[in-house]
């Protein structure tokens, strides 16, 4: 208990699915967290569910003007920043070939430049803070050829590589901030059980059926990674990739003639 005791914490996508475990988590090891989102009534509820003082801020991951309001919004409250998890995202099926403009520009619009607007404005305010842990969510798809999620694999790969220049700038400024992706494979969560039924909406028991589809991890399986680098455990600890993928992106050796 109390890995992250008096550390303050912004989680994005916190209304639900590997959001909601990450929240959870970090109050339950002593953070006090931001929950951000734009689901604002799931949202509000999570926060009331882990009390203390946790709280829900509005959050569209793709507009500027609530990244500054909600950082904002975390230093007056608490007056520091520590942590931030950027977990919001979306998922949509497609080929290179299938997916439209429109569909690519909106995934990566969340996926992508949602944490490019995180990191941005994070920064600064874990820099006053004396320091921090920027904790991205990427994906298997951005190591795998997957054709069925082009713009996701697209997108993903985006924020594996940002994460690097983002560690690397923190390392050159001696700002004390750390930044590091994680790359689940598939998780239990309502998005995935979206993506996979075709549906807008889904039960808990749909979800705990995306076992069916083979060996997904839990959503409490990526939050302990993400309190890991959270806490000061990781303290050397930054630009690194993540794997919680149950060896799905190691490949077999080809044994025989070539």
């Amino acid at each position: 208990m109390g890995r992250v005791a008096g550390k303050v914490a912004i989680v994005t996508g916190a209304a639900s699915g590997m959001g909601k475990a990450d929240a959870q988590l970090l109050a339950k090891e002593g953070a006090l967290v931001v929950l951000a989102d734009f689901n604002d009534e799931e949202g509000e509820a999570v926060a009331r569910e882990i009390g203390g003082e946790a709280i829900y801020l509005h959050l569209d991951v793709t507009c500027e003007d609530n990244w500054t309001s909600v950082i904002a919004q975390t230093m007056e409250t608490f007056g520091r920043l520590d942590i931030l998890i950027n977990n919001a995202g979306l998922m949509t099926l497609g080929s290179v070939v299938d997916t439209d403009l429109a569909a690519y520009r909106k995934i990566n619009s969340v996926n992508n430049e949602g944490v490019f607007l995180g990191c941005k404005h994070a920064i600064p305010a874990m820099t006053q803070s004396g320091g921090g842990s920027i904790i991205n969510m990427s994906s298997v798809a951005a190591m795998l050829g997957m054709s069925f999620f082009a713009a996701y694999s697209a997108s993903k790969g985006a924020v594996r590589a940002l994460t690097k220049s983002v560690a690397m700038h923190c390392k050159e400024q001696g700002n004390g901030i750390r930044c590091n992706s994680i790359h689940p494979d598939g998780v239990k969560t309502p998005m995935v059980a979206k993506v996979a039924t075709g549906k807008d909406a889904v039960t808990d028991a749909e979800v705990e059926k995306l076992g069916e589809l083979g060996s997904l991890c839990e959503p409490m399986d990526v939050a302990n990674m993400v309190l890991f680098l959270a806490s000061d455990e990781s303290s050397f600890v930054t630009g690194a990739e993540m794997l919680i993928d149950n060896a799905s992106t190691i490949t077999p050796p080809i044994i025989g003639p070539n």
